[in-house]
């Protein structure tokens, strides 16, 4: 395993507009995808990523990607 000097941890968050009228809208990919490949340009590689479950406005859940780079 590669030892890294440096880390950087990203969060990226669903839309909360389709959570309230949808009940989920999951996780924008798009963007998801944009951000790891702009960073990878940079020379970061992704360590380890975890997806998180929060309730939204008491009645909702909203999910979260966090993506911690090293390089």
């Amino acid at each position: 395993m590669s030892q890294f000097t440096e880390y950087k941890v990203v969060h990226i968050v669903e839309g909360g507009c389709g959570t309230l009228l949808l009940g989920s809208s999951g996780l924008p990919l798009q963007r998801l995808e944009a951000e790891l490949n702009q960073y990878a340009q940079d020379g970061w590689q992704v360590v380890f990523q975890v997806i998180e479950k929060k309730r939204y406005m008491l009645f909702w859940q909203r999910e979260a990607v966090i993506v911690t780079l090293g390089r």
